[in-house]
């Protein structure tokens, strides 16, 4: 199968906004996920790295610093050509706008931003029970510092759709993405469409 045929959704928006809550939803409605921080992660393993958040925020400025600021969409890249029966992939993750760009070359590809404040998305990175979560608020800070420094403003700014994470139960914020993902479906299949009836 064609990587063009694949429909690519790129999630966006600072620690704790709520991506990840949005790229599981898209799993469970048949998306692949791949996960951009994970791909650091692999990295890290592979250089024997501890997997703290300071240490994975050095790892992602470092590989940006010496292989150029789209080194993880490229990684992502690789995975996603080796995805030859996934039609449907999310890319929970994207940090600048440099790396959705990347992305966009190899398929269908829309970049959706979530956004919240500053202190819901505190709230929510406490209530995570991963390695890298920021053990007090002046991390958390530093952390925003980080991604901001590597290009997400930009990003966010230029999404596609954006959605306001601030005040919404969970089954709103799932029936948001659904309005979304419907209309990017119709257009993808539109554009499917009119691709077999041009070749």
């Amino acid at each position: 199968m064609s990587v063009l045929n694949q429909f690519i959704i790129c999630l966006t928006g600072m620690p704790g906004a709520g991506k990840s809550t949005v790229a599981t939803f898209l799993q469970s409605k048949g998306f692949h996920l791949i996960t951009m921080g994970d791909v650091i992660r692999e990295k890290a393993v592979e250089n024997n790295l501890p997997m703290d958040d300071k240490s994975l925020g050095d790892l992602m400025k470092n590989l940006r610093k010496h292989h150029g600021n789209e080194v993880v969409a490229r990684l992502v890249m690789e995975k996603i050509k080796k995805l030859e029966n996934a039609n449907f992939i999310v890319v929970d993750g994207i940090r600048s706008y440099e790396e959705y760009l990347v992305l966009k070359n190899i398929g269908f590809v829309k970049l959706l931003a979530i956004h919240a404040s500053s202190s819901i998305r505190y709230d929510h990175i406490k209530l995570r029970d991963r390695s890298d979560t920021p053990s007090n608020h002046e991390k958390f800070l530093q952390r925003d510092e980080r991604e901001m420094s590597v290009g997400i403003s930009k990003a966010i700014a230029l999404a596609d759709e954006s959605i306001s994470n601030n005040d919404l139960s969970l089954i709103e914020l799932k029936n948001h993405v659904e309005v979304i993902i419907k209309k990017w479906s119709d257009e993808y299949n539109s554009r499917k469409q009119k691709n077999i009836l041009t070749t």
